[in-house]
């Protein structure tokens, strides 16, 4: 009797969570498509705008007309001397550029910065001294110092992109939990060992969100980059647009920016889900 009075509960469990699980992917259905209606909602409107005249085709095309543009500039080289994929690729490596060595350079030091205080009392004012300046306003002193080539551009994504990975990096560490740190201590870890196995370890979450944030950074700073002197990237490409009065060309290259952009970030969110799952098998 008690057998099948457990059978009957544990069935009656699955079929709960069958029924979670059937709701779940009903809602999840539900609101994609909901998505989908309104973007092609908006994509409907804005052809009729266009259509209609209501506004004037030196300020926006349809979106149409967008996609024919964005098949022919793969390859035509008008009206900028480069096709899409060579402006694609420069922006990318440009952007890829800055944001490693961002960090490279911040995240450590913002580990360092949040571990050591000393590390901490000798950085923390100059970088709080550096933090509030836009990037874009180094770009005469980086001219002055670097050119107008690569490697002034990639200096001011650096800056963009460093300093959240210094905040979240700092944040990370400071957020460790203290009991963690007093039972290494107990066990007679040094330092050095406590900030490597615990102190680490812990701020890879946050260490992870600054490096999306600088993601972000970096890609929002490429178009004024590119304004040094370039003759080629999607900065460059939107530029073009502008002086020439082509929206088409403009919007061709924010689309392609925002989708090297968001490819860039799932890339680091799936190295970041690996990780973590790496770090729950050990």
């Amino acid at each position: 009797m008690r057998q099948d009075t457990e059978k009957r509960d544990a069935s009656d469990q699955e079929l709960k969570l069958e029924i979670q699980k059937a709701n779940y992917f009903a809602t999840a259905a539900r609101e994609n498509w909901i998505s989908i209606v309104s973007f092609l909602i908006f994509l409907v409107v804005w052809e009729l705008i266009c259509r209609f005249d209501l506004i004037g085709p030196y300020q926006l095309v349809p979106p149409s007309e967008v996609i024919t543009v964005f098949f022919e500039k793969l390859t035509d080289v008008n009206p900028d001397g480069t096709v899409l994929q060579q402006h694609a690729l420069a922006s990318l490596a440009l952007a890829l550029a800055g944001f490693l060595a961002a960090v490279v350079i911040g995240v450590p030091l913002g580990l360092f910065m949040g571990w050591y205080p000393k590390v901490n009392l000798l950085v923390r004012p100059l970088f709080d001294a550096i933090r509030p300046i836009p990037p874009i306003a180094w770009i005469p002193i980086a001219i002055l110092w670097l050119g107008i080539g690569m490697t002034a551009k990639a200096f001011i994504i650096f800056l963009a992109a460093f300093v959240p990975c210094v905040i979240n990096s700092y944040t990370g560490i400071r957020l460790t939990n203290p009991v963690l740190i007093r039972v290494a201590e107990i066990y007679g870890a040094s330092n050095f060992e406590t900030f490597r196995k615990i102190g680490v370890p812990s701020a890879i979450p946050m260490i992870f969100t600054g490096m999306k944030l600088s993601l972000n950074a970096a890609w929002t700073t490429l178009v004024a980059a590119e304004l040094l002197a370039a003759s080629v990237g999607l900065g460059f490409m939107i530029q073009q647009g502008r002086r020439l009065a082509r929206p088409d060309i403009i919007i061709v290259g924010m689309l392609t920016i925002g989708f090297l952009g968001a490819l860039m970030s799932w890339i680091l969110t799936r190295i970041e889900a690996r990780f973590a799952s790496s770090r729950r098998l050990a």
